[in-house]
């Protein structure tokens, strides 16, 4: 059996119930100029019990199609967000 994919992202939308949105930021080299520059693709991700806040650093892990764009689930909150 494949091991299922991990990534560590940002909270950047939890306005649903049990779904929020992972931001994933990755750095990637110009081919020609070696200039490196920040990437970012945004994940659905389910959140059974609502534990993970605005701007909460989490770990997400692959799953089975839970809706039309949901293949990630929450595996835990790895930092909380500081409060201003």
């Amino acid at each position: 059996m494949a091991q299922k994919s991990e990534k560590v992202g940002v909270v950047v939308s939890n306005k649903m119930q049990k779904s929020i949105v992972v931001a994933v930021e990755w750095h990637v080299r110009h081919g020609l100029y070696g200039k490196t520059r920040r990437q970012t693709s945004t994940f659905m991700v389910h959140d059974e019990n609502g534990e993970a806040k605005l701007g909460d650093r989490v770990a997400i892990v692959e799953t089975r199609p839970l809706s039309r764009r949901k293949r990630w689930a929450l595996k835990r909150v790895v930092r909380h967000a500081t409060e201003v």
